[in-house]
């Protein structure tokens, strides 16, 4: 069953049976996400990207995770299950799930919903029951290229410290080089927080913000650009664990504020 968020023109359709995606957001009616079950904006936890070879280390023991994108495990577990409503009113929602089989420890993802005029903040947190565990979160979304309306493609604005080197295995080799020109599936370091701008000239400006520091931008695709704030980058569960203890969960935000051009 869908849970929709209304706040002035401002308009979001969840569906937490199915992976708690959003399956839309439209803006004074205009719809500004890819239709279609693959499409809207997914929830990669607890891992962002390609694990290599959907293997990783906690300490001394190896995990292997199922691979779903030869021969890569890719955009974690929980956009393939069904998600509990914790909380509903007009403009918020809070939802939450279990970690477990296929990902190898028990655990909790909360998913924070609250939705404005001109703004969308989403929020994941992420505990452990007992054992600690690498982790990261971020989100999927797949913004139309066009809106629609006659207008022009989307502009990507954005400025990052570096991008990381894609091997030709598709993950980042460890080296940070100077931003290459698109199409990209790239991950790109933004240490003072994500901030990526869309503009589709004339009719929509739509930012994405974030404290994480990575983010993944995808628009080699026709009909959409992905801009993917996440809480490291691709591989991370090996390169660059960020440890989800008893006493220290991730947490994660995101903001997706707008304005009519």
């Amino acid at each position: 069953m869908q849970t929709r968020l209304t706040a002035g023109a401002a308009e979001l359709t969840i569906n937490p049976e199915h992976g708690c995606r959003i399956e839309s957001l439209r803006i004074g009616g205009t719809e500004v996400l890819r239709q279609g079950e693959r499409y809207g904006s997914f929830p990669m936890v607890p891992w962002c990207g390609r694990t290599e070879d959907g293997r990783f280390r906690n300490g001394a023991t190896t995990h292997q995770l199922p691979v779903n994108a030869a021969p890569h495990a890719i955009h974690g577990t929980v956009r393939d299950v069904t998600w509990k409503t914790a909380l509903t009113s007009a403009t918020e929602a809070v939802f939450t799930c279990e970690l477990g089989d296929p990902w190898p420890y028990k655990g909790r993802v909360t998913q924070v919903f609250e939705l404005a005029e001109d703004s969308l903040t989403l929020r994941f947190g992420v505990e452990t029951y007992a054992d600690s565990f690498p982790a990261q979160a971020g989100w999927h979304p797949w913004f139309l290229r066009n809106l629609g309306q006659g207008g022009q493609d989307v502009e990507l604005g954005f400025a990052p410290a570096w991008q990381e080197e894609r091997g030709e295995n598709h993950l980042p080799t460890g080296r940070r080089i100077d931003p290459l020109p698109g199409p990209w599936d790239d991950c790109f370091g933004m240490p003072g927080g994500v901030d990526v701008t869309l503009t589709w000239p004339g009719e929509l400006e739509v930012k994405v913000a974030s404290r994480a520091e990575w983010v993944v931008i995808y628009d080699e695709p026709a009909e959409a650009v992905c801009v993917e704030p996440q809480s490291g980058p691709p591989n991370g569960l090996n390169t660059l664990p960020r440890l989800v203890t008893p006493i220290d969960p991730l947490e994660v935000e995101s903001v997706w504020s707008w304005r009519r051009l």
